[in-house]
């Protein structure tokens, strides 16, 4: 694997020698600030009057009076009765899921006072295997801010069930985990496969286990049986897919972390944080995060700032929430030496803002540097110099025509029983549903709310398409919508009312590189062109955000309502999410964890 030289942040011990001579008052500091209230998160205390210094990029000083590290290059800031609280972190997430590559992302996301994430590449993984994911780790570790990687655990996320683009193993964590930048493990989503005891997922939690990192986890079940037990005993520390107060409290009682999410589609925050804020647990084991975010969101809402604020309107202390998004994440991941709190040697980032509940995020520092004020961003962040072959991932083999999303009937049917994934507003789970469908000239044909759905195979341009069918959306007739973004295999979803409109859909994303397409009355209405791994792009994340809003108005031009609803379509292939998803081999019932057939009979 290429190995780039990219300079690491010195380290606590490069430069302590001279941490000490600051604190001491035998060197000047670089920065002093001074006038404020400093929140120390690791005490749950505000510290009226407290001043702060920093040397090489990190805290030296934290103490009522800090005059004495002040030399004549000092740059002193004034905060004038402003809070200082520390860089906001993101447990867990995917910055391919906002459309950009780390670099936008963290342009997106400083001015909202994130100054750390940890984000797993499993998009990408699906797509290019662990050369992607070097590729995210490298341009990563280039940022001003600090984006440690975890080396994605499951492509395909479920074996059988689906064919990925490359596929993930032992070694091949076990090569990540000697990279500089590598945290641990990414979520560990074929929970089945753990509890079954398989090899490969518990080899591969082995090898993060001997580097002495952390395992992700992503148990995506009601069942806090025997079941819970046996996926908390292979080892993932941490689990996002809990979406009530139960599941936060079982999975901190067996001594894991919640992880509660607010992201673009996700709201979990409200109906788990009672653990806390009614039952009165410990907080130190819940931690906030977003897990997805698309560019609109981050441009538009916020990113961290926004999950923190929503648990403080939740009836969550604003102390006990900002805990959640930095020390408790800190600490986790094995960083509480690194960053989290406002303590020396911690890399000196933080937020000056001037209300703790409301959390405006009025100036940000990243390892001593001022990176963004009032809602700019100011800090370059660098871009790596994608290979030409990461741009053309997009091979569907020919060109597609309606007869490829037709559905045959059984012979002689004229109406037909088929089994339709029903999408769940702002939810990643969908429902198993059944809908009686006519037939015309022997194809079944969408009605009443029932749309068309179809996986078309893009990583070995093989030709092949597998139909279905999807409500929820609420689509009217004359429309097509294609995205080459489908967790987790990321072949190409296409869904429709007009076949003739899903096939030129699905054709115009062989033709830009991947993105997303909306058409509507044999036009295309909107486009988000995604040329990396019909992934992300390398643009600012307000043009891409601006697309995905054109594209969010064409969608409900073509009659959806849903809140959020690109995230719902970009799922509809995530086959270990219940109920029921679509993938290359065919219809999944992931309750059961076996493909599953279309047509259940004909109608009587």
């Amino acid at each position: 694997m290429e190995q780039r030289n990219i300079p690491p942040f010195p380290s606590w011990a490069d430069v302590a020698s001279d941490l000490v001579a600051t604190a001491a008052g035998r060197a000047p500091a670089d920065l002093v600030l001074r006038g404020g209230r400093v929140v120390l998160v690791q005490t749950r205390e505000v510290m009226e009057g407290w001043q702060v210094a920093v040397r090489h990029g990190r805290f030296v000083y934290v103490g009522p009076d800090a005059s004495h590290c002040i030399g004549p290059a000092t740059e002193v800031v004034e905060l004038g009765g402003r809070y200082l609280i520390p860089g906001l972190c993101d447990g867990h997430m995917h910055i391919e899921s906002g459309m950009l590559t780390p670099a936008e992302f963290a342009r997106a996301v400083i001015p909202h006072g994130t100054t750390s994430m940890f984000t797993d590449p499993h998009e990408i993984a699906n797509v290019f295997g662990l050369r992607g994911v070097r590729l995210m780790h490298d341009e990563a570790l280039m940022q001003p801010v600090n984006i440690w990687t975890q080396m994605p655990s499951c492509a395909p996320s479920a074996p059988g069930l689906e064919t990925t683009g490359y596929e993930i193993g032992p070694e091949d964590v076990a090569e990540a985990m000697t990279w500089p930048g590598i945290i641990g493990l990414g979520e560990m989503m074929n929970f089945p496969g753990v509890v079954a005891g398989s090899q490969q997922m518990l080899a591969e939690i082995a090898e993060t286990q001997k580097a002495g990192k952390t395992v992700g986890g992503h148990y995506a079940s009601p069942d806090l049986g025997p079941a819970f037990h046996a996926y908390v005993a292979g080892g993932p520390a941490d689990d996002h897919e809990g979406t009530c107060e139960a599941d936060a409290v079982a999975r901190m009682r067996q001594g894991m972390r919640s992880m509660i999410r607010l992201g673009s589609a996700w709201y979990d925050i409200e109906s788990q944080i009672t653990a806390i804020t009614e039952r009165g647990l410990d907080p130190r084991n819940m931690i906030l995060c977003t897990d997805d975010c698309h560019s609109g969101t981050l441009v538009h809402e916020g990113h961290m700032n926004r999950a923190v604020r929503h648990a403080i309107g939740c009836g969550c202390d604003p102390l006990v929430a900002l805990q959640m998004a930095t020390i408790n994440t800190a600490s986790h991941f094995g960083l509480e030496r690194e960053i989290g709190q406002i303590a020396p040697g911690r890399r000196a980032d933080m937020i000056v803002t001037s209300d703790l509940a409301a959390l405006p995020v009025e100036e940000v520092y990243a390892r001593g540097v001022k990176v963004a004020e009032d809602g700019v961003c100011l800090a370059h962040c660098p871009h790596l110099d994608w290979p030409a072959d990461t741009r053309g991932s997009v091979h569907l083999g020919r060109v597609l025509g309606a007869r490829d999303f037709e559905i045959a009937a059984p012979k002689g049917a004229d109406r037909v029983r088929v089994r339709v994934i029903g999408v769940v507003e702002n939810q990643a789970p969908t429902e198993a549903l059944e809908a009686d469908l006519p037939v015309a000239g022997g194809i079944v044909e969408g009605a009443g709310g029932v749309a068309q759905i179809a996986l078309v195979e893009r990583h070995r341009g093989t030709g092949q398409v597998v139909n279905g069918f999807v409500s929820g959306f609420g689509y009217g007739p004359g429309m097509a919508m294609a995205s080459t973004v489908a967790h987790d295999s990321h072949h190409m979803i296409v869904v429709g009312t007009d076949r003739a409109m899903m096939a030129q859909a699905a054709n115009r994303l062989a033709e830009v590189g991947g993105g997303v397409t909306v058409w509507k009355d044999g036009t295309e209405r909107a486009l988000v062109e995604l040329p990396i791994a019909g992934l992300m792009s390398d643009s600012p994340a307000a043009e891409v955000a601006a697309k995905a809003q054109a594209m969010v108005a064409a969608m409900a031009e073509c009659g959806c309502t849903l809140n959020n609803a690109y995230m719902q379509h970009s799922l509809l292939a995530l086959v270990v999410i219940p109920a029921l998803r679509i993938s290359d081999l065919g219809l999944v019932d992931v309750t059961r964890f076996q493909l599953t057939d279309l047509i259940v009979a004909p109608s009587p």
